[in-house]
């Protein structure tokens, strides 16, 4: 049976695309695109690091690194997936179209629309999960702040709670030293309410006994002041008598000595109601007792001696006893110390008189 010429010619034109489709299967197999050749180089993969360092350890150091090597690898493997597919519907092709017409698969618009469909559910649900994903973000973003407000006060709290639970331990174990310092009957509320009651009235009558004092005190600090100015102006008016005495050089019989008697005797009698003197004699050349008595009615008056001692042949007090102070309670020996220091006599029968005035 003769072959005709067109079968002839599609057997020729057949071989001749067999041919071809040889030769990109054999291009394909020279490219190197193979997934599992491709897998093992990407894990074998590593970065140029200048310091010696490791690749892995070095990206997992650098944020910034591992962000831009995942969008390189991202990169690559989109386009690999690209020609993958690519080259995987070329040879799908390449084979519908030399293969016999009985064998190849035939694809009809049912298949494509049934594909479609498909694609289309699956971009649906891509597109739901992607709205999912940037809701979760959305409340991700929202939600972060608060939650670190919420960490930032719980931390707080979690603190001032652990400084608390200290000062109660260390405040028992301050109450356990006072129970163990002080031990029974203690000092009850109430009592200790009652207490304070008591020292509060007794604080305002010492109030009230000091506001009197000090007014006493006053008054007889101004009454010491006014004597004391008598007192040094009859001193001055006592040495100018003296020095008149000693310059008129009169006779015994002299008329002129009577006044000036009269005069010192007043002034020595206004000297005494002053300052309370009782009676003032002389023991010896060195040695002057002066006794007042001190004290307004309706108290008992007190007598006071003062005994000052002179240095002989010179006009320097040496000492002082006091006799009727003890009684009294009153210490003068500060006073006595300081005045005989600085020879102040009158000075210091001044500041005696006026303690023992304080004191009544």
């Amino acid at each position: 049976m003769a072959i005709s010429r067109p079968s002839l010619e599609i057997q020729a034109e057949q071989e001749k695309r067999l041919e071809a489709a040889k030769c990109l299967k054999d291009k394909f197999e020279g490219a190197n695109l193979q997934l599992v050749t491709n897998v093992v180089e990407f894990n074998s993969h590593k970065l140029d690091s200048n310091d010696g360092t490791d690749s892995e350890e070095y990206e997992n150091k650098d944020p910034a690194i591992v962000a831009a090597d995942v969008a390189a690898q991202t990169s690559f493997l989109r386009k690999l997936k690209f020609q993958y597919l690519e080259q995987n519907a070329k040879d799908k092709y390449v084979k519908s179209v030399v293969s016999d017409i009985d064998d190849a698969p035939i694809v009809a618009a049912e298949d494509n629309k049934a594909l479609a469909i498909i694609n289309d559910e699956k971009k649906g649900k891509l597109k739901l999960a992607k709205e999912r994903l940037a809701e979760v973000q959305q409340n991700i973003r929202t939600l972060a702040p608060m939650v670190e407000q919420d960490y930032q006060r719980a931390k707080i709290a979690t603190e001032r709670a652990v400084v608390l639970a200290q000062n109660i331990v260390d405040a028992r174990l301050a109450l356990t030293r006072l129970r163990q310092t002080h031990p029974q009957p203690r000092l009850t509320i109430p009592l200790a309410d009652q207490k304070l009651v008591d020292q509060v009235t007794e604080m305002q009558t010492l109030s009230d006994e000091a506001a009197v004092v000090k007014k006493k005190v006053q008054a007889v600090k101004e009454q010491a002041k006014s004597r004391a100015l008598e007192v040094e102006k009859l001193r001055m008016e006592r040495a100018e008598a003296e020095k008149a005495v000693n310059m008129s050089q009169v006779e015994e019989d002299d008329s002129r000595l009577v006044p000036l008697y009269d005069w010192y005797t007043a002034s020595l009698t206004l000297h005494q109601s002053i300052y309370n003197l009782q009676e003032s004699f002389s023991a010896s050349e060195n040695e002057l007792h002066l006794t007042y008595k001190l004290g307004a009615p309706p108290s008992t008056p007190k007598l006071i001696t003062l005994i000052l001692i002179f240095a002989p042949n010179a006009r320097r007090l040496v000492t002082v006893r006091t006799s009727g102070l003890e009684d009294l309670g009153v210490d003068v020996s500060d006073v006595i110390d300081s005045h005989v220091a600085a020879n102040n006599v009158q000075g210091l029968v001044a500041a005696i008189l006026a303690r023992v005035h304080v004191a009544l």
